[in-house]
């Protein structure tokens, strides 16, 4: 099959589980794209080809022996690739950042350790901003991730590499992890399906440092179905899917008539006001046409938000930055964000820290009440259409909307404009909700035509499966 990677990851399982295809006929033609698209796109940090290929074998050998009676690996054979966040034994762990040593992986974290399991096959490690910080995937290692339907623009981040990598056909599918929207992000530049899963309903992968507990693990995709597949393979057994079914099952069910509330309201309006791009808009009036076309009722719901959340929220997705081991003489070699907010977190109290949490867990008790009017809450996955490459760090060169000279190296400026890009996505993670990034509009009129622009669908604890069988359902 020349068109390998034009298949569906439910399509492709079926190949390599009866045969039609090979483990390693798989894995060379995945390593082959990689090998020709990946200088200019930017997606993989390290490829580990050689060491694919063994295991590619391995997972031959093992359906050769296979008997019927045996189950096979739910994953069996299938390529994947993990964001440069995530150990893999053996594999440098790079966390984006030049000031890290380049040590390899003593051990598997949670996320590969469960992939590995589900019998799946990993290409190599992606592209991150450094330690998974912004909503960008450029850093000091290594080219900047670009989104596959525009190469000016970023793939978004910090799950960025993994997203170029899948939109591009180098994966079919990959695991992303989101504490702030580092899947929704790159999902919505990227024309993907991501799924961020609930609190606890997968292992929490590199979340050491992350005392709000806002990090987690799942899935960028090209269908529901596909994203289904990879959730199974690593949720936490009996986590998420109340009914007790796989998320695979469950999405090829319809999902009743449902009350959907739709808001532009952001807990960053206040201490960022900001004016969604047109195109963000159009995105949004194509979703709520597709979901009152599918029959649920979609009517404005208006929420309100503590305006002290922007502090708190970034004063815990900054805590683990502040703790990170890194030599005195390489602070250098972070950048300018990095640094900035590092400094603010070794300067912080542990009780300014514990004062912020303990608001966070008020800010989700109080936002949960608001939402539970409604099954589902709909807003824009992105306030703006996919931004040029070194834009929000002002080392780009411009089109008359780019930061000034001036501008350039100003952590509080960039990250200010990231809060702008996507003012939506972290009280999600604060609330540990579940969301998904669906991508229903392109700036061209057609799939595949100018830049792709996504809604988000957040669901109520435990939604995961609802919120892919509506995806499905208006047909992604």
């Amino acid at each position: 099959m020349a068109d390998i990677h034009r298949l569906p990851a439910v399509e492709l399982r079926a190949a390599l589980r009866s045969g039609e295809l090979s483990a390693r006929e798989v894995t060379e033609h995945f390593l082959a794209r990689i090998e020709e698209s990946n200088p200019r796109l930017g997606a993989f940090i390290t490829v580990t080809g050689p060491r694919a290929v063994t295991e590619a074998v391995a997972a031959d050998a093992l359906l050769a022996r296979h008997r019927p009676d045996q189950p096979l690996p739910p994953l069996h054979g299938m390529p994947v690739a993990f964001k440069d966040l995530t150990d893999v034994a053996g594999v440098v762990t790079t966390h984006g950042s030049a000031a890290l040593d380049r040590r390899p992986a003593p051990a598997d974290g949670a996320l590969a350790a469960a992939l590995r399991g589900a019998g799946a096959i990993s290409l190599g490690k992606t592209q991150v901003p450094e330690f998974g910080l912004t909503a960008y995937s450029e850093n000091r290692i290594a080219p900047p991730s670009r989104n596959p339907y525009a190469l000016s623009r970023s793939s978004g981040g910090s799950s960025g590499g993994s997203a170029a990598a899948v939109a591009a056909g180098l994966v079919p599918f990959a695991p992303g992890s989101d504490g702030g929207g580092s899947i929704r992000i790159p999902a919505a530049a990227c024309g993907l399906l991501g799924l961020k899963p609930g609190r606890s309903v997968v292992p929490a992968g590199e979340s050491s440092g992350d005392p709000a507990g806002l990090v987690v693990a799942g899935p960028l995709a090209r269908t529901a179905a596909d994203a289904a597949l990879l959730l199974d393979a690593v949720a936490i057994k009996g986590a998420g899917n109340a009914d007790g079914t796989g998320y695979l099952d469950a999405v090829n069910r319809a999902p009743a008539s449902l009350r959907i509330g739709v808001s532009l309201d952001s807990p960053w309006g206040g201490i960022f006001p900001f004016t969604p791009d047109p195109e963000a808009l159009d995105a949004l009036d194509a979703g709520v046409r597709l979901l009152t076309g599918a029959g649920h009722d979609v009517a404005e719901a208006e929420i309100r938000y503590d305006n002290r959340y922007p502090d708190a929220f970034t004063t815990a997705w900054t805590a683990g930055v502040g703790a990170a081991r890194i030599a005195p003489h390489r602070e250098a070699l972070l950048t300018p964000l990095t640094r900035t907010f590092r400094r603010r977190a070794q300067q912080r109290s542990a009780a300014k820290l514990n004062e912020c949490l303990a608001f966070l867990r008020q800010f989700e008790r109080d936002t949960l009440a608001q939402y539970s009017a409604w099954d589902l809450i709909l807003t824009p996955a992105l306030a703006q259409t996919p931004r040029p490459v070194g834009w929000f760090t002002g080392s780009g060169h411009g089109d008359g909307r780019w930061p000034s000279p001036e501008w350039a190296g100003d952590a509080d400026g960039d990250y200010r404009r990231q809060c702008e890009f996507a003012p939506w996505s972290s009280m999600v993670n604060v609330c540990g909700l579940p969301a998904v990034s669906i991508p229903v509009h392109w700036t061209g009129g057609s799939p595949g035509a100018g830049l792709p622009m996504g809604i988000q669908l957040i669901g109520r604890p435990g939604s995961e499966a609802l919120l892919l069988q509506v995806a499905a359902q208006l047909g992604f």
